[in-house]
């Protein structure tokens, strides 16, 4: 039995919990769902041990990016913009808007085809509602009820950790794919571009930015002064979101992997798609579980893709950002977040095949993160801006090893194609 106190200290954690599990709940978006889908269903359980091997480096990227935004009370993009040339800061927030877009206009899509599984409804009338309901809560909502709305979200997820146990998978197959990779598919060309897709979905830019904009965030409302007893919170905060971010990706991959790959479903366009062929394969349980999973977690990433872009162009062109801004305040800020959301809408009018957009967006995010990771270890390690809060050999080890695997796949896949 557990004790009181062990119950208030359980409690006392969960509630200190905040950006960073948001953060990795939200990388598991519509977009993550399909592409570690794609990955299952393409090769079986062979991408299954990327979700061990990009923890610690996602974990460490992101820890850096939140101290970042901790120490200087500044999001990533300012921080960028006020100590180096902005040229490369201008191009970085470019792509990442456009990355934005897409990923909001496939996570629409995803959402709308998943509530469709469930109810007879149009799909684009369904898009249509939810940009205009997510729009009007992002400017409406003050900045503490969207945080604690967004915890609560993050509780969906355990929708795919279910799925895994309903489906009845080999575990000793689960367990020899997770720490041997199959080496014969390395020189495989949809491999690569898998493995840079599964990284560039994992290691987002756009979590970069979103995590720091909110770390300063939380740091102005809650009045709080750095210590090293708050980078200590912040840094569990961090790694407990990105452990649960990995561990989510992992059950995804082993799902679709033993039940899709395994029936011969090698190809599929969407993740609605995959919740569709898991029903006479896994049974109705696991149908609806990945079907409700993908719908909640839409609704956590989508600001969190449309508030980041946000950030990085109000940051960049120094306007008043802040979704503990009130509308009037930072107009500009609430202008982009908007407009990224209706874009990301227009995009499913055109009738393209989300799961395109959605992959190559995550391919552009693995070339687009390299040159970001250099800038971020730049102010990281730079004392005139961070004091003694600069990096460890730990954060910078693991920051160096993330750029140069994420700099050579996505080398490797221009050489193979």
């Amino acid at each position: 039995m557990f004790t009181s106190s062990t119950v208030w200290r359980v409690k006392k954690f969960l509630h200190l919990l905040g950006p960073g599990l948001i953060t990795g709940a939200a990388d598991d978006d519509s977009s993550g769902i399909a592409t570690y889908s794609f990955a299952g269903a393409a090769f079986g359980l062979g991408l299954l041990w990327t979700a061990w091997f990009t923890f610690p480096l996602m974990a460490a990227v992101q820890e850096v990016c939140a101290r970042i935004g901790l120490v200087t009370k500044s999001g990533l993009a300012r921080v960028i913009a006020q100590n180096y040339p902005r040229p490369v800061l201008f191009l970085i927030s470019t792509l990442l808007v456009i990355a934005n877009v897409f990923n909001i206009g496939a996570d629409l899509s995803g959402m709308a085809a998943a509530i469709k599984l469930l109810l007879p409804v149009q799909e684009l009338v369904v898009s249509l509602m939810l940009t205009i309901v997510l729009i009007v809560l992002m400017i409406q909502l003050p900045y503490r009820y969207i945080a604690r709305i967004f915890k609560w979200l993050t509780l969906a997820l355990f929708a795919y950790v279910l799925t895994f146990f309903v489906v009845s998978p080999n575990y000793l197959s689960i367990l020899k794919a997770t720490f041997l990779p199959n080496l014969s598919l390395i020189l495989n060309s949809k491999y690569l571009l898998l493995f840079v897709a599964v990284f560039g979905t994992t290691i987002s830019p756009y979590l970069f930015f979103w995590q720091a904009s909110e770390e300063a965030e939380e740091e102005k409302l809650n009045h709080r002064v750095v210590s090293h007893n708050l980078l200590m919170r912040e840094r569990d905060d961090t790694i407990v979101g990105m452990f649960f971010s990995n561990l989510v990706m992992f059950f995804i991959i082993a799902v679709t992997g033993t039940t899709l790959f395994s029936a011969g479903i090698n190809d599929i366009s969407t993740a609605a798609q995959a919740a569709s062929a898991l029903r006479p394969l896994a049974g109705n349980l696991a149908y609806l579980l990945f079907a409700a999973g993908l719908i909640s977690t839409g609704i956590l990433a989508i600001p969190v893709l449309a508030g980041s872009a946000a950030y990085a162009v109000a940051e960049t062109f120094n306007f008043t950002e802040g979704l503990n801004k009130p509308f009037r305040r930072a107009k500009a800020f609430y202008g982009v977040l908007a407009i990224a959301t209706i874009l990301g809408f227009l995009l499913n009018l055109l009738g393209l095949n989300p799961i395109k957009y959605l992959f190559y967006s995550a391919v552009l995010n693995g070339l687009i993160a390299p040159v970001l990771i250099i800038m971020i270890l730049l102010v990281a390690n730079n004392k005139t801006i961070m004091g003694n809060y600069v990096n460890n050999r730990l954060s910078n080890l693991l920051s160096f090893i993330c750029l140069i695997i994420m700099s050579l796949a996505a080398l490797a896949v221009f050489v193979k194609r």
